[in-house]
């Protein structure tokens, strides 16, 4: 028998008796370091769930909960929020995640999360590559984690800011030069995408203002044409969900480091498909299109908000009329056989 199919009998016989065993999603959270992100740890347990609050979201989770024998370590998935962004809206697609067998990391991207957003923008996009490769690092020199999750192949997803995360390790090569260049060029097309959502174009006089501001800062902060990468070896397999893709050199994409899947929202009128992950697949003949969601929105594949929390959202984070929910758990099982398939055997 060859290392693909030992391995996919391998995997497939502990999802079974981890699902006999009818885990649960235990969750712990490691608290940052001088060398490492805060990082929450999602992954199956066998002790019973409760009714946990964070925020505003209400989860079943076995906080702190025992880790379920398995016959060998968990693989595992690392996630990157977006701008801004916490564990919390990604738990529904950890869950699928765990339910298939994964252990799943989620790193807090330093400046750039619910918390504090200092480094919003490309300040982020420099760091957020490093912390992935940080907290595989904390990981495997955990005293507990290391002997339970599988450290040295992984896979990782990776949702708007967090896209760009993904397509970095991919091996996406960028400079804040073509952003500006992109921005000065589609400003009033891809607003939000070159000036986040401090501010929206309202059809009046103010928007030429807006405009001219908005240019002038990019022409003042992101002329700069070095080109930044980033090499992870130990990630073997990334989805670059609604990316941040305008800075990029398109090119790098012509032949990935590693098999590399997009998820693409109709609506996003964050970062307009054409200017982002439309980009990427054109030039991507190697990418796997994973789903395209005609009338998905930006914020689509998160977990449904909670109905009071939705109401102070900016509408680009809220699902389109017309988006249907019922199509996501599919959506979820197709990451799930895009990282079964790439990370089950040496490529």
């Amino acid at each position: 028998m060859n290392k693909f199919l030992r391995a996919f009998f391998a995997s497939l016989a502990w999802t079974i008796s981890l699902n006999a065993h009818a885990a649960t999603l235990g969750f712990v959270q490691l608290p940052a370091t001088a060398s490492s992100p805060e990082i929450s740890l999602f992954y199956p347990s066998s002790s019973p769930a409760t009714r946990i609050q964070q925020g505003r979201f209400a989860l079943s989770l076995a906080w702190e909960g025992a880790w379920v024998d398995t016959p060998q370590k968990l693989p595992l998935l690392l996630i990157s929020h977006g701008s801004g962004g916490a564990p919390w809206p990604l738990s529904d697609l950890a869950r699928a995640f765990v339910d298939a067998g994964y252990a799943v990391a989620l790193p807090t991207h330093a400046g750039d999360n619910h918390r504090d957003m200092r480094n919003e923008g490309p300040a982020s996009w420099v760091l957020r590559p490093r912390e992935i490769s940080q907290t595989l690092d904390a990981l495997a020199a955990h005293p507990h984690y290391s002997k339970v999750i599988e450290t040295q192949r992984a896979g990782v997803y990776g949702t708007s800011a967090g896209g760009f995360n993904a397509l970095v390790l991919a091996g996406g090569q960028w400079s804040q030069g073509n952003f500006m260049r992109h921005c000065l060029a589609n400003m009033e097309k891809d607003f939000h995408a070159c000036v986040g959502l401090a501010t929206y174009l309202r059809g009046n006089a103010l928007d030429g203002i807006k405009l001219a501001v908005a240019r002038a800062e990019h022409r003042r902060r992101f002329d700069d044409d070095t080109m930044l990468s980033h090499h992870e070896p130990r990630i073997r397999a990334a989805v670059a969900s609604v990316p941040m893709a305008a800075p990029f050199d398109m090119a790098s994409f012509a032949r990935p480091g590693i098999p590399l899947g997009i998820i693409e929202a109709g609506q996003d009128v964050w970062l307009h498909p054409q200017f982002h992950s439309e980009r990427v697949l054109n030039a991507c003949k190697r990418c796997e299109l994973i789903a395209r969601l005609a009338q998905a929105g930006h914020g689509s594949l998160f977990s449904p908000w909670p109905q009071d929390l939705a109401a102070s959202l900016s509408p680009m984070l809220v699902d389109p009329a017309g988006f249907d929910r019922s199509s996501l758990p599919n959506v979820y099982a197709q990451l799930v056989t895009f990282f079964n398939r790439h990370l089950s055997a040496p490529q």
